[in-house]
């Protein structure tokens, strides 16, 4: 029960800082706001703000890092008889429907000005292309084992050894290729959605076009994955 109240007031803590820093940053800017005014404004010390938040950026950046990972666990999560691409379309048509900020279709004022923050501030951005890199491989790992050891069609060279090897390289990459394709393609239908409400209409003026947006970016994903049984 002690440990459970500490965790508490850890994350109650936490969370009185991020929203503190970002308020700053709305207001301000993110380049003309020290980490210095943020601990005075969440009422702690520098030393505690960085064992919370490692780096200013984090301050911003843990509501999206906070969702890395998660096309990995809908993979490896999936019911039976539906594959890779079909559990992340479905994932993905969920937060459409819960207007999930992910997706980039969530009408929400702070939600936009949190997305225009980050989108409009090349360190933050910066740091969101690296959590990109991160997912892709957590994904690709996840596609690899969902596809098997004999997924991928490859050639029957003389050596057994030589066949394993050329199996598991194939492998690598067709994971890595697809998970690369994924997540680019995430990232295209949440700025392409983020764009349009920016553009001043509502989540519920812009849902068909992101509902038929996704169909068309799963189904060229799926021509291209089908063949290695993904």
């Amino acid at each position: 029960m002690v440990e459970g109240l500490r965790t508490r007031k850890k994350e109650r803590t936490r969370q009185a800082i991020s929203e503190a820093a970002i308020a700053m940053f709305l207001e301000h800017g993110f380049d003309r706001v020290g980490v210095a005014e943020i601990a005075a404004a969440a009422e702690v010390s520098k030393p505690t703000l960085f064992r919370y938040f490692p780096s200013k950026e984090d301050l911003v950046l843990h509501r999206i890092a906070d969702h890395r990972g998660e096309a990995a666990a809908v993979v490896r999560a999936r019911p039976a008889g539906r594959t890779p691409l079909d559990a992340l379309h479905d994932a993905f048509m969920a937060g459409l429907d819960a207007r999930e900020p992910t997706t980039g279709l969530c009408d929400h004022p702070a939600v936009m000005a949190y997305h225009r923050l980050v989108f409009d501030t090349p360190s933050l951005a910066s740091r969101v292309a690296e959590y990109a890199v991160a997912d892709t491989e957590a994904l690709a790992q996840a596609l690899r084992e969902a596809a098997g050891p004999d997924s991928d069609p490859v050639p029957h060279p003389t050596s057994r050894l030589t066949s394993r090897l050329t199996s598991r390289l194939t492998s690598r990459l067709t994971s890595r290729l697809v998970a690369a394709q994924y997540v680019a393609v995430r990232q295209i239908l949440a700025r392409d959605n983020y764009a349009a409400l920016a553009s001043g209409r509502t989540a519920g003026e812009v849902y068909g076009e992101a509902v038929a947006a996704a169909g068309t970016a799963f189904e060229l994903l799926r021509h291209g994955a089908r063949a290695h049984g993904l």
